[in-house]
């Protein structure tokens, strides 16, 4: 994790905010990391079903930026370079919710509107989405894992090979919102659920050119090699 751009500009984020509301901050305002928890939770839902699934864009340079941000991850899905959200994506909205927090507060009249934004965004928020990246990339990795990043990494699973189009939390705790937003799927469905076309990537036929065109793109920089780009355009469907 630390080896990723948007996750060490992130931590910097939760540990300046965390450090100015322990050094500055009315105590009040810690009761409102928990709010950001929750809004983190929400935002991890709403961004990966309405802008990271968006309907593949029939412009390649757009369609190379959606491939970068997370179709690419479906493509590659063990690739490590792939796991986490771009630096170009972190940032604006780290900076959009912080900004839409702090006008709020401060339009809505309330005292210590700044520090309401502090507690809410670079300290809840942001310490929930590292929680999300560390919970993501394990769900991905063959390593030893706890009960909880068991639970998740099984779920997880379940949206990249069983239905793109359900499970799209991954922090713990998040399937309540799936739950609660139909994108679920329950245990009955799961055994008797085929796997969808081309699911890897989200589907789209694999020797789509613009999938091509976007592998030639990436490939390079995240250590994909010919072959694997190869089978990835002749994968067929099970």
């Amino acid at each position: 994790m630390a080896s990723h751009l948007s996750l060490v500009v992130m931590a910097l984020a939760f540990a300046l905010g965390l450090a100015a509301l322990l050094r500055a901050g009315p105590g009040w305002v810690w009761a409102l990391v928990p709010l950001g928890i929750g809004a983190q939770l929400l935002n991890e839902y709403n961004l990966h079903r309405f802008v990271f699934h968006l309907h593949p864009p029939r412009r390649q340079w757009a369609f190379d930026l959606l491939y970068r941000a997370h179709y690419g991850h479906h493509d590659f899905p063990t690739n490590t370079g792939l796991f986490f959200v771009p630096v170009w994506v972190a940032l604006p909205m780290l900076a959009g919710n912080f900004l839409l927090v702090w006008g709020i507060a401060a339009l809505s009249g309330l005292t210590d509107a700044l520090w309401i934004a502090v507690a809410i965004v670079p300290v809840g928020g942001v310490a929930m989405f590292m929680v999300y990246e560390w919970f993501h990339m394990t769900a991905h990795l063959n390593i030893p894992k706890s009960r909880v990043a068991t639970h998740v990494t099984r779920l997880h699973n379940q949206h990249h090979f069983r239905d793109f189009s359900k499970w799209f939390h991954v922090s713990p705790g998040g399937q309540i919102i799936d739950r609660a937003m139909g994108t679920d799927i329950d245990r009955e469905a799961l055994k008797t659920r085929q796997r969808i076309d081309f699911i890897r990537t989200l589907g789209m036929r694999p020797d789509d050119p613009r999938l091509i065109a976007a592998r030639a793109r990436f490939g390079p920089r995240f250590g994909i090699s010919a072959a694997q780009m190869a089978q990835a355009a002749n994968m067929k469907s099970s």
